[in-house]
């Protein structure tokens, strides 16, 4: 049985994205498997998804401006009633490719995250797409636990808490399989005006790190100038300012519309 997890909090994705994960991994993958996601709300979500309560926890998860501390309730040794090696994914990952090798690859019982190519010249991990057994990092839940304010400021995001301290160490899932939209498929600048972000060859699973979401690659345009133009964009590039100061933000990363984006993410 392939066993897929998701997990959701709060009103920032709910059930249009879980719904959309699911039927985005249902149209890739062999039979038999099982989705499931852990979740304060089960209203809106299809029937098809295994909807289990949050995993819980006896500590507080601390307000950071960098990564997501609430995925730590997933490495405790109890995972609903889950055992054995599951796939999480990022409820605003896109799928577009077959998912069975994501089951198959290496060995069972090791931790196995996509690269990160934010960070090119680190061994780094990231957790928008990985696989471990149930109970494997509960020692991570463990030292989180104990200091989680602490943990979160030394090591900034989780997914390098993980790539550090995972037992036994972590292993990477093939560059090609899992691509970065930003890094990976917006063309740099200043190409990205004249060329659609493209879809690598042998790409299974697309991540969208850093606020940009699939309907706005979809449309066009960049954060907060969703469907916009080129011209439109270009002539209001220096209106602002932009709330973190910078608008060379949009001219960097303006991208076309991506309509590869829009047909995979759908239900």
């Amino acid at each position: 049985m392939k066993q897929v997890i998701c997990i959701n909090w709060g009103t920032k994705y709910g059930p249009p994205f879980i719904n959309r994960l699911y039927a985005m991994v249902a149209r890739n993958i062999t039979p038999p498997f099982r989705f499931t996601c852990f979740c304060d709300n089960t209203d809106g979500i299809r029937a098809e998804v295994d909807c289990q309560p949050l995993p819980e926890i006896d500590y507080e998860i601390p307000v950071t401006r960098k990564g997501i501390w609430p995925k730590s309730r997933l490495w405790g040794a109890k995972l609903g009633d889950l055992e054995g090696p599951v796939l999480f994914m990022d409820l605003d990952v896109v799928v577009t490719g077959n998912l069975d090798d994501f089951f198959t690859y290496g060995d069972p019982d090791r931790v196995i995250l996509s690269r990160n190519p934010a960070k090119p010249f680190e061994r780094l991990g990231q957790t928008s797409v990985f696989r471990f057994p149930v109970g494997k990092l509960t020692p991570l839940q463990d030292r989180f636990k104990a200091d989680p304010l602490g943990v979160a400021e030394e090591y900034g995001y989780e997914q390098r808490f993980v790539t550090r301290n995972a037992p036994g160490g972590i292993d990477l899932f093939p560059k090609a399989w899992v691509r970065h939209f930003r890094y990976q498929c917006i063309p740099p600048f200043p190409l990205n005006f004249a060329m659609t972000p493209r879809l690598p060859k042998d790409a299974r699973i697309v991540i969208f790190p850093g606020g940009v979401f699939p309907e706005q690659a979809t449309a066009g345009g960049w954060l907060g100038r969703e469907g916009w133009g080129l011209g439109r964009h270009l002539k209001n590039t220096f209106n602002g300012p932009h709330p973190d100061g910078s608008n060379w933000r949009y001219l960097r990363h303006w991208m076309k519309p991506t309509p590869w984006v829009g047909d995979a993410w759908r239900e």
